[in-house]
């Protein structure tokens, strides 16, 4: 099996959002499709490649979030031949994105169609449910679905086992080309911190040689990143838990964490200009706003 990345452009802007395009036994298929927005980018990839719409036989969805799957529904009618693979509990959102639309637009607000564009409903037939676990044969070769829970409840991570690849979608952070730095994307409103540790250790477990998170590329440094990430994300999560408890408010404490967080990546060698860069996968304000929900709502229960 072939395996390309496809650079989705996101906004104009390289390296932010991939798709993954697997080739092999005379057919195509796809991890991850990005948002409505990018359905150019993805359909010149594709032909850039020499592959039909028509060639894609599977589509593998690691959550439903509009950066990840947003273009199903387009992408289904473009790409008849091909079934679309999703976590059991992210299906009913493909089915009927309207509860999906109504959560981002809290999040996003006016932004909804500049960022993600048109989120069409997928035909319940062209959907096929996973829980994890299952081996999925796709262009001469096969993909593993591994349940990652953490970034979201419904997050899978898939295996290549012959590469050794795991498409990690947002399960193993944000980290850009060139960059050693892993960002922990904590949107609202499914962060679970306690979950998220566990994937890691799954994904320790699963032993890939390489992690390729959709936000971006491939990276062959699979101990450290997932140290990276884990310590990252226990310390950002005391330092929210901190400053609530002193009684700052959101938008200071997005502040102090962008302050912190950038002198990490700083301190990695990365340039200042990388921030904004970031930012586009996962920016501060949104990173608080999760965490600050998960601490909320583990202190309910």
């Amino acid at each position: 099996m072939k395996i390309e990345t496809v650079d989705l452009n996101f906004l104009g802007n390289e390296q932010v959002i991939a798709s993954f395009l697997l080739l092999g036994g005379d057919s195509a298929a796809l991890v991850e499709t990005g948002p409505t927005t990018c359905l150019e980018s993805m359909l010149g990839g594709l032909e850039r490649h020499g592959v039909s719409p028509r060639d894609v036989r599977e589509v593998f969805l690691t959550h439903v979030h509009l950066d990840h799957a947003g273009a199903s529904g387009n992408l289904a009618e473009l790409m008849p031949n091909a079934t679309f693979y999703v976590h059991e509990v992210g299906h009913p959102h493909l089915a009927d994105p309207s509860k999906l639309l109504k959560s981002a637009s809290r999040i996003y607000g006016d932004q909804m169609e500049e960022l993600w564009g048109e989120v069409l409903p997928m035909p319940e037939d062209r959907l096929a449910v996973l829980e994890g676990g299952e081996e999925i044969e796709t262009c001469g070769g096969v993909l593993t679905a591994h349940y990652t829970p953490g970034h979201a409840y419904h997050h899978l991570a898939y295996l290549e086992p012959e590469s050794g690849m795991l498409f990690a979608g947002d399960v193993a952070g944000i980290r850009l080309p060139g960059q050693s730095y892993v960002r922990p994307p904590t949107p609202p409103p499914e962060i679970d911190v306690e979950a998220w540790m566990r994937s890691i250790e799954a994904i320790r477990e699963i032993s890939p040689r390489s992690l390729c998170p959709t936000h971006y590329g491939c990276y062959e440094d699979v101990t450290r990143h997932l140290g990276e990430l884990e310590q990252r994300l226990q310390d950002w999560l005391l330092f929210v838990e901190e400053q609530i408890s002193e009684g700052s408010e959101r938008e200071e404490i997005a502040y102090e964490l962008k302050a912190k967080g950038d002198a990490e990546m700083l301190a990695e060698g990365a340039g200042p200009e990388e921030t904004e860069h970031y930012d586009l996968a996962g920016n501060y304000e949104m990173l608080v706003d999760g965490l600050m929900r998960y601490v909320s709502k583990r202190g309910e229960g």
